[in-house]
Formats: structure tokens, sequence, C-alpha cells
């Protein structure tokens, strides 16, 4: 399962969520491993067995109202039973001025105390965002991801066999590259999967006989995309006379990742094929079996037609004879 250290959400996110460490600086390594978080309201008026330990603990004004307007003995009380679990970390929003229990609770416990300048609608909308794609299922797959007509198009095959020349042709017809060679897949619930490029060869492609290209500086920054969800799966392989291959495409297979089935066409590469219009032609025809036309579907409904037509030709003949 993913998780995140407090101190690395501070590091991508604190600027974006205008974040700033108040207390428990000693707490940094807690780790943060639900994607969503909570506003313990009912936990302050006494519900302790509804608090989900493993969310980050938001307190907006009616928290802080409601804490300042407790006896002293029962704030203590709270905060106590808060620091016996293993919650990640709290944070106050709307920049609150924090009470001084709150700030010392931190600092005894060792749980990293945060506050935030933004309303607690705003962060809430813009945390839940980034903890669902950084904490989402993961994996890495050995392929390239490209745009095409707004569908992301997934293409692997064994090495060499041409995927990166493929999305190459793809991009210079004016469709986006979004990773190369290496994509790091995400699934969000409940069933639909994000890519994206990894680290440093984000942008890059490499070509057999040219080398390594920036695919953002050849034809700028309309050419690529940070992420895209992934709607096809398309597998290269080594052309066969021997073997028969889907001509009408009545034939449906999936692959599976990360639990979800992805279409999959299998398309074979041999010289003078080319593969690039293919995939453009699947990727409009996807868009089609998404708007409900089928075309193999309908080919075999208006041949199955065309054989009862001259069927029943054939029998009025047979009869008037």
């Amino acid at each position: 399962m993913a998780t995140l250290t407090v101190e690395e959400f501070i590091k991508l996110q604190g600027k974006e969520l205008r974040l700033s460490l108040v207390a428990g600086k000693e707490g940094l390594d807690r780790e943060i491993r639900s994607p969503q978080i909570q506003k313990p309201g009912l936990i302050l008026t006494g519900f302790i067995s509804d608090i989900k330990s493993d969310r980050i603990q938001v307190f907006g004004l009616s928290e802080i109202r409601y804490l300042n307007s407790l006896p002293e003995s029962h704030k203590v009380n709270l905060l106590k039973h808060l620091a016996s679990l293993p919650i990640p970390c709290v944070i106050v929003t709307r920049g609150l001025r924090i009470p001084r229990v709150l700030r010392d609770f931190a600092e005894d416990s060792r749980i990293p105390l945060l506050r935030s300048t933004l309303t607690s609608a705003v962060f809430i909308d813009k945390v839940l965002k980034f903890l669902e794609d950084r904490l989402a299922p993961s994996t890495l797959f050995h392929g390239v991801l490209v745009d095409v007509l707004g569908i992301g198009i997934l293409i692997f095959g064994k090495s060499g066999i041409g995927k990166s020349e493929c999305a190459l042709d793809l991009v210079s017809r004016g469709y986006r590259l979004v990773a190369d060679d290496v994509v790091e897949i995400w699934r969000r619930e409940p069933s639909t999967l994000f890519g994206r490029g990894k680290g440093v060869i984000k942008y890059h492609m490499e070509v057999r006989g040219l080398g390594i290209i920036n695919i953002k500086d050849i034809f700028g920054i309309t050419a690529i995309r940070e992420k895209k969800q992934i709607d096809l799966a398309v597998e290269l392989i080594e052309w066969n006379p021997e073997e028969d291959y889907e001509r009408i495409g009545f034939e449906k297979e999936t692959i599976t990742i990360l639990d979800v089935k992805l279409p999959l066409l299998r398309i074979p590469v041999c010289p003078g094929r080319s593969v690039a219009t293919i995939i453009e032609v699947a990727a409009r025809n996807h868009i089609l079996k998404i708007m409900g036309r089928d075309a193999a579907r309908e080919f075999m409904d208006e041949l199955d037609r065309a054989i009862r037509i001259n069927r029943r030709k054939i029998e009025k003949g047979r009869e008037e004879g």
C-alpha cells in the first residue's frame, strides 16, 4: 500500500496548500496512509469511537471555536485520547489562531501541527485530489502512453518492436506523448486507470539510430501531456504469415492492470505497414464504440439480414416454381 510521510507531504504540497509547521516537528516521519481526511467535530463532543486514526485531522473555524469553549480539563482529556492514536497530523485552516493547549498537545505527543491560510472547503478539495492520486494503487509498466483524439492508448510489445517510433509518428501528426519506455500507472477508484511519465525521462524518447530526443523541445508544449486516463491497450507483435489474425473485430480481448480490465488490440507489425495509422483509426473506432456504434457488430447484423432476405427469395422462388 502506498504511503506518504508528513514531511514529504509538506515538501510536495506546502506551497499549494499554504502550509506552515506550528508544532510537533519530531513527528514529521509519521505516515499518511488514507486518501481521506476527517473533521473531528463530533469527536470533540465526545463521540471518540468515530475517529479514523489513519486520516489527517482538519480543524476549521467550528472546531476551534468549540475547543475554546470547553473547560480546560475536558480539552486535555480529549486531546490525550487523540494523542494515543496513530493520527498522521493535525491541520488548522483559515489561518486561525491556534489555542495554546493544542500547541502543547502537538509538541508533547510529537504529532505535527500545521496551519493553512486556505478555507476548510478549499483546503479539503485540494488535499483530497492530491491524496487520491498519491496514495492510489500504482505500478510501473514498460511501454508508451499517447493521447490520440482524447483516447489514452497504452502501446506495448517486446523490445525493438517499434513502440517509440510509432509514438513519434503519432506526435508528428499532432497527437500527444504522455510517457515513453516507463509508464507509471495508478488506479483511481472505482476502476479507472491513469498514466504519466516517470522521473527524469519524462518528455524524453529513445529512437534507435537517433538516440534520446526531447519531445517538448522539438515539438513544443502542445505535444505532451502530464497525465492521461488510459482507455485502450495495444500490443505490437511480429507478423507471422502462418498465423491467423483477427479480421472482423468480433472477438474482444482485454488486459488486466491493477485489477482493471482494458480493451486490448493486437496489431501485427511488418515492413510497409503503417502502425501509427492503424492506431489512429483504432482511437476513432473506440470513440464510436463509446457512442454505441460497433462496426463489427453492425456488419454482422447486416450480413445476417442479407442472408435472411436472400433465403426468403429462394424459398419464394421455389414455391412459385
